[in-house]
């Protein structure tokens, strides 16, 4: 990849997803090849032997193929089309009570079993320095099982040039409607994981994640003003069917806005943002004030995200982890003091297993079988995400499966659950919501935002902004985001749609780590109301 191509997908937030020694590969190649089950299970045994010959008192092996493709284009030209292998073995171990890792891209079981020996030797030499065993859960190893996203159709077996029809007809009617920019991008990844450890488990697994974004951009020449807005899709666990525009799962909100859940019309999605980016040239700024906010689960999710998901994390909790914004303000004291994080009507969970999600897998990197749990119950904060040689700390004995690798060349770690607000439980649709506000926002879409290091205070922008007025939605308005408090934000809470309108919202590229790893992660909701938000005007006075 040159220069040109790699500013191109790290100005659209993609770099971060390049895996560590990957290949480029033809698209042919991002379909069938990967190793037989009985060669992987003979690496993998190689690995462990090595491991307990050489002193581990527990080692895990995960062999990885992880298959990648971009699809890149502009206006009428496709800018770039990027397709990667990256395969190799990962192994950790314990060894004097302390962590060690080794990877290697060798996949003989000589190969293996040399890393698992560089695994021990490092751990023993970790154990000079660690003050304290590792505490591991135990986990009852489940044999040889497997796991597969259930997709109905491959996106990576789909031809490369259905792909690129796709994206340019996409840019196309955006023109048509009245974009003067568009860009737009197909993001495939797969996971083939297996997974072995001294627990007894052999998990094969194949995961499949899709994401398809687009920028739409209005101009007016006469003052060089401009206007964006982003597709309304949300990056999925699912295969090709995702972008097959499934009516059905269309969701036409009171403003005539349309969004979507878990099918995609991608080219009719392109329309509406070229309209709604012009619209946004003549609609007004916003004047500040307090408002009561209507969420659309297309904008609340990055709020659960950044201000559920991150801090109840508990290496956050315990300042262990303090890349990207820091630590976290949900201390463990609060937990035992019955902290009220929200209203009495905000439940918020953390759950692995949901279909259609980032997610979704049926055993983590650690081989522990993924579970629902909650976080927030009635408000009040219950829990938080742990991973085997954590949860001793909360008094709990069986990990809740959230442990996480971007490569078989990374070690896992803790990483963020699907985190989601559960929906209302009393009937209530938004039209319903909308007419008992008097003086709101309806916002819809995720923007811009910014956090402080304990994921405590934080700004949120969008893409759409509508004025409520009187129970009615009144007209566009621009410049919009709202400074929130997280547990006087969520104690805000005062009505949530019910099951009908729950939908999934979600980051492929959500960082954490030193150094840096990528995990993709879901966050569903139905719309949601919060009182008396603090609204400011974002629009910037050059005089």
């Amino acid at each position: 990849m040159d220069r040109r191509d790699f500013l191109t997908i790290s100005g659209l937030g993609l770099a971060g997803l390049l895996m560590p020694y990957s290949r480029a590969i033809a698209a042919e190649e991002l379909v069938g090849g990967g190793l037989d089950p009985a060669i992987k299970k003979a690496m993998a045994d190689a690995g462990l032997q090595a491991a307990r010959d050489a002193g581990a008192s527990y080692c895990d092996v995960r062999i990885g193929r992880y298959l990648q493709q971009f699809v890149i284009t502009r206006e009428d030209k496709v800018q770039n089309v990027v397709n990667t292998e990256s395969t190799g073995t990962g192994i950790r171990v314990i060894a004097n009570g302390a962590w060690g890792f080794a990877a290697t891209r060798d996949l003989s079981p000589q190969g293996v079993a040399a890393a698992a020996r560089q695994a021990v030797a490092i751990a023993k030499a970790n154990s000079r320095l660690q003050a304290k065993p590792v505490q591991l859960a135990p986990v009852k190893g489940v044999g040889e099982v497997s796991w597969r996203t259930p997709i109905r159709k491959n996106a990576m077996e789909v031809p490369l040039k259905e792909k690129v029809d796709l994206l340019l007809g996409v840019n196309a009617e955006a023109q048509k409607a009245g974009a003067d920019f568009v860009n737009s991008i197909l993001f495939l990844v797969n996971e083939q994981k297996y997974f072995a450890s001294t627990d007894g488990s052999y998990i094969d697994q194949d995961v499949h994640r899709i994401w398809a974004p687009f920028t739409v951009t209005a101009v007016n020449k006469e003052t060089g003003k401009f206007r964006t807005r982003d597709g309304l899709s949300a990056p999925m666990g699912m295969g090709w069917e995702y972008l097959e525009g499934d009516p059905s799962q269309k969701y036409v909100l009171p403003n005539g806005v349309v969004c979507y859940g878990r099918s995609y019309d991608m080219i009719e999605d392109a329309r509406f943002a070229a309209r709604q980016a012009r619209e946004k040239l003549s609609a007004p700024s916003v004047e500040p004030g307090k408002y009561d906010l209507v969420l659309d689960p297309s904008h609340l999710w990055l709020t659960i995200h950044e201000n559920v998901g991150h801090p109840l994390e508990l290496d956050r909790v315990l300042g262990y982890e303090a890349n990207y914004a820091g630590t976290s303000f949900a201390t463990l004291d609060k937990r035992e003091s019955g902290f009220r994080y929200g209203s009495e009507i905000v439940n918020l969970f953390a759950d692995k297993t949901q279909e259609g999600s980032l997610g979704a897998v049926g055993y983590d990197d650690e081989g522990v079988k993924t579970k629902r749990w909650d976080l927030v119950k009635d408000g009040i904060l219950v829990n938080y995400q742990a991973i085997r040689d954590q949860v001793h700390i909360l008094g709990e004995t069986e990990s809740h499966g959230c442990c996480y690798a971007d490569s078989w060349a990374s070690v896992q770690f803790q990483r963020m659950a699907n985190v989601s607000l559960a929906p209302g439980k009393s009937k209530l649709s938004v039209a319903d919501m909308i007419k008992n506000v008097e003086k709101g926002i309806y916002i819809i879409g995720d923007g811009s935002f910014s956090i402080d290091q304990q994921r405590y205070n934080a700004q949120f922008g969008g893409q759409l902004f509508y004025e409520i007025r009187n129970g009615e939605i009144t007209r566009m308005l621009e410049d919009v985001a709202y400074q929130i408090r997280t547990p006087e934000f969520w104690g805000a809470c005062s009505a949530i749609c019910d099951e009908s309108d729950y939908r999934l919202g979600g980051s492929f590229f959500d960082g954490k780590g030193q150094p840096s790893q990528v995990s993709a992660v879901s966050h569903g909701s139905s719309t949601a109301r919060f009182d008396g938000m603090n609204v400011i005007n974002t629009a910037r006075n050059i005089g």
